[in-house]
């Protein structure tokens, strides 16, 4: 349940963040081209388009899901050995 639901925490902030993160890449690849980041960008957007702006999101989401994922499940099994609650656990009754 701690992988699945940090594979889906994954999949959630892949979709928010590759679009952004396009653009960044495509800005770092130009080099130190004179001119504003807001022209910059705006050259970027006509050259690739909207549909470009998602190119490789599969890829994303299976390494950032998977990332995710191992890491909610490392976390909460070091909790559980520790005797701690899990993450969305109760509290424990005594």
């Amino acid at each position: 349940m701690t992988f699945a639901s940090g594979y889906l925490a994954g999949i959630f902030c892949a979709i928010v963040s590759h679009p952004a993160d396009t653009i960044v890449s495509k800005l770092y690849s130009q080099g130190k081209d004179t001119g504003s980041t807001g022209s910059k960008i705006s050259k970027i957007y006509a050259e690739i388009g909207f549909k470009g702006l998602w190119g490789g999101l599969l890829t994303r989401i299976f390494m950032i899901g998977t990332l995710t994922g191992l890491q909610w499940y490392i976390y909460d099994s070091f909790k559980t050995a520790f005797g701690l609650t899990t993450t969305g656990g109760g509290s424990k009754k005594h």
